[in-house]
């Protein structure tokens, strides 16, 4: 009767009006209906979406945890694009993001590892176990021409001998030279950092404390294909760009050595690390060569990745054939990675007519 009034038949209207039982009921019924209707009444929610993006972007957790951050100026000293294009230099050495794990390190192929978000929150704590300094730091640069972004990396920019006949012909330039960091293990901030997280967490082998993982990553140099100029969006602090249509990057090949640990230990340290899954630890045990292979993370909750060849080596395909986006990684002396709202077949096809 309060729902739909019109759906009672005369009958049941004849009965309710002699029936005090049913129209006590009914009050009761009434009364809680109204009742919860007052309690989910909420006016339009209205985010301050500029402002909570803002929020983020400050916040310590926003930051890497585990790997490296390169310094770009902020949009408001360059224009809107420069920031996106200098941080596309991380592209070429994306992958090496677990490579500050592995002493005496250089990778000679490429291994895609399945890790979830836990595994990510998990091997993020390794970040508090000590201190990262940088004798060299990264500088990437956005530059007008091939020719400027090979003279600060030091070897000739990939070339692509094929693409999609759409594709745009705007390149914007980047390049970074040789960057240096030292990760230097304590086992102080590892007890405190264990203590945070409220769990039982390794303590640092005997020996580890006070070692150090020296990272030297790039020369890089990246090349984004389209018009990366800002959006024309009235919300300027959003802080949007156009997605390029295509991301070339070529790097050096990573190299970290070692004081004290061996690969053997911290292989071992890591895979004691509780929150770990069960597919990640498999993974990482049945890697032959931990020091010459560079490890690609993969979330599992958001890609899948593929084994193919490219130009005659192994690569590892991220993403699919939809044309949502995809991207592939690979090792032929240098670390090579295409990427790009395309299907893999496309990024593929890229990737093996790439000359350098």
């Amino acid at each position: 009767m309060f729902d739909d009034p019109d759906a009672l038949t005369s009958s049941d209207r004849q009965h309710y009006a002699g029936c005090a039982g049913c129209q006590a009921r009914y009050a009761g019924m009434a009364d809680d209906a109204r009742a919860v209707a007052t309690l989910l009444a909420a006016p339009d929610l209205q985010p301050d979406v500029a402002s909570a993006f803002k929020r983020v972007q400050s916040a310590p957790a926003a930051k890497p945890r585990f790997g490296f951050s390169l310094p770009i100026l902020r949009p408001s000293s360059r224009p809107m694009f420069v920031g996106v294009a200098a941080a596309a230099v991380a592209l070429a050495v994306v992958a090496t993001a677990f490579a500050n794990v592995l002493p005496l390190f250089q990778p000679k192929t490429v291994e895609p590892v399945p890790v979830t978000v836990a595994d990510i929150q998990s091997l993020s704590a390794l970040s508090e176990y000590g201190t990262l300094t940088w004798s060299t730091q990264p500088q990437p640069k956005i530059v007008l021409s091939a020719a400027d972004a090979e003279a600060i990396a030091g070897f000739k920019a990939p070339a692509a001998g094929y693409l999609p006949s759409t594709m745009s012909k705007t390149i914007t330039y980047a390049a970074m030279p040789k960057a240096v960091a030292v990760f230097t293990f304590d086992a102080g901030k590892a007890a405190t950092a264990a203590a945070q997280t409220g769990q039982s967490l390794p303590k640092l082998p005997k020996g580890m404390d006070g070692s150090k993982l020296t990272v030297t990553v790039g020369p890089a140099i990246v090349e984004v294909y389209g018009k990366m100029n800002a959006s024309s969006s009235s919300d300027a602090s959003s802080q949007q760009i156009n997605v390029p249509e295509l991301v070339i990057g070529e790097s050096a090949a990573p190299q970290v050595t070692s004081t004290q640990v061996t690969t053997k230990q911290l292989e071992d340290y890591i895979l004691s690390i509780p929150g770990l899954s069960k597919d990640l630890k498999a993974a990482l045990k049945a890697i032959g060569d931990p020091t010459s292979t560079l490890i690609i993370p993969v979330p599992i909750q958001y890609a899948t990745s593929t084994s193919v060849t490219v130009q005659g080596v192994k690569g590892v395909a991220v993403g699919d054939n939809t044309g949502l986006g995809s991207g592939v990684i690979w090792i032929k002396g240098h670390v090579f990675a295409v990427v790009g709202p395309l299907k893999q077949i496309e990024v593929v096809k890229i990737a093996n007519g790439l000359k350098s």
